[in-house]
């Protein structure tokens, strides 16, 4: 009996802890229709469902930390989106978790003003890939700890405004740290991106810069301890002139803070087409004068390698006229028998013209004239 009064004391605890284990466990919530859950407890859904997808699952786990949704039609983003569509409700949160939001290809083209109220811990936002056309002034309001925000090839058909709209939606993002906003077009940064405090990259490749100008560089610097950002600046149509002459010196002063700078290079002017930014010196990087150089019209301006070509044009025509007075100098006989035939052929051949003039210009040469009509020929012997 005292192995089984034994055995009753080492099974006997396990009851109670599967009544705490199912008392404290929840069943799992139902993934969305048209999505995939993946992994607990950071768990990660996944909605691709083509067009037939045009306004973001409403039944969305609560514990979602990750949702991405690509090749959707979601044309109109509204205000709280993500929090049910009840701007009012900010008590209500269904995604007080979220932290990261993918949503590229999605044919957005309207982001209205508070689109992502109720994702208070939205760490990173991507919309890259989506014909934005107009976004609100507050559209990511109420993102205190958005640290990642990508842009990227979705700015470009939103015109001119597009620009003073993402400039003012980006004022209220004192935490984001990287910052995407490649293939857009722009022919200037945002200055709200460059006041970002915390700010430490920005991609503005494969866009319209012509440069940066002071004002732009100065506010890439920051007070203090606090690093300025890295700049990503390839495939930049970039204007080689003295406009751009505070850019070269910057990056020489700050090369490692633009990760590309040895692939920065001149589309103006033609001088300088395809040249390595990193390369030139001011004395290259010329302006016309007077109202020109008011204007910022470039000149071309023959710098040293321009020159350097110049006389080696000049040396490989000096060889050629030497190799070609060797050549004479080596068959001198033969030009001169050569020289010499030919005026004999021209000797002989005047004479001969010569002698046809004599021949012709001989009166004992010329015809005799024709008798009239109708008189006799005497004869010398007849006495008439």
């Amino acid at each position: 009996m005292a192995p089984c009064a034994g055995q009753r004391g080492l099974w006997s605890p396990l009851p109670g802890l599967l009544l705490v284990a199912a008392a404290l466990s929840r069943p799992a919530a139902p993934c969305p229709f048209q999505c995939y859950c993946f992994g607990s407890p950071r768990l990660l859904l996944r909605c691709a469902s083509g067009a037939e997808l045009r306004q973001p699952p409403r039944d969305v786990p609560p514990d979602a930390r990750n949702l991405t949704i690509v090749g959707a039609n979601l044309t109109v983003l509204r205000a709280a989106a993500f929090a049910g569509g009840d701007e009012e409700a900010t008590e209500g949160v269904r995604l007080p978790l979220l932290t990261a939001l993918r949503l590229t290809h999605n044919n957005i083209e309207v982001v209205e003003d508070g689109a992502f109220d109720g994702l208070p811990s939205l760490a990173a936002l991507d919309l890259s890939h989506n014909p934005l056309r107009a976004l609100g002034a507050r559209a990511f309001r109420g993102l205190p700890a958005l640290h990642s925000l990508q842009l990227n090839h979705a700015l470009a058909r939103g015109g001119p405004g597009m620009l003073d709209a993402l400039d003012a939606a980006l004022t209220p993002l004192a935490e984001l740290r990287l910052l995407g906003l490649a293939g857009n077009a722009l022919s200037r940064l945002p200055p709200a991106a460059l006041r970002l405090p915390r700010l430490e990259q920005l991609d503005a490749r494969i866009n319209a810069l012509t440069g940066l100008g002071p004002d732009e560089l100065r506010a890439l610097e920051r007070d203090g301890d606090l690093p300025g950002p890295r700049l990503l600046l390839a495939d930049n149509p970039l204007t080689c002139g003295c406009t751009s002459r505070p850019l070269l010196a910057w990056l020489h002063n700050a090369t490692e803070r633009v990760p590309d700078a040895r692939r920065l290079r001149c589309a103006s002017p033609r001088a300088l087409l395809d040249r390595p930014l990193m390369d030139l010196d001011e004395a290259r990087m010329g302006c016309a004068d007077g109202d020109a150089h008011e204007r910022g019209e470039e000149v071309d301006v023959a710098g040293p390698e321009l020159e350097a070509s110049y006389v080696f044009f000049g040396l490989v025509l000096a060889l050629i006229g030497l190799i070609f007075l060797m050549v004479l100098y080596l068959n001198r006989r033969g030009i001169q028998r050569w020289m010499r035939n030919l005026r004999e052929a021209c000797r002989d051949q005047m004479e001969g013209y010569h002698y046809r003039y004599e021949q012709d210009a001989d009166p004992r040469r010329a015809p005799t004239p024709a008798a009239p009509s109708g008189s006799r020929a005497t004869s010398p012997g007849s006495g008439l």
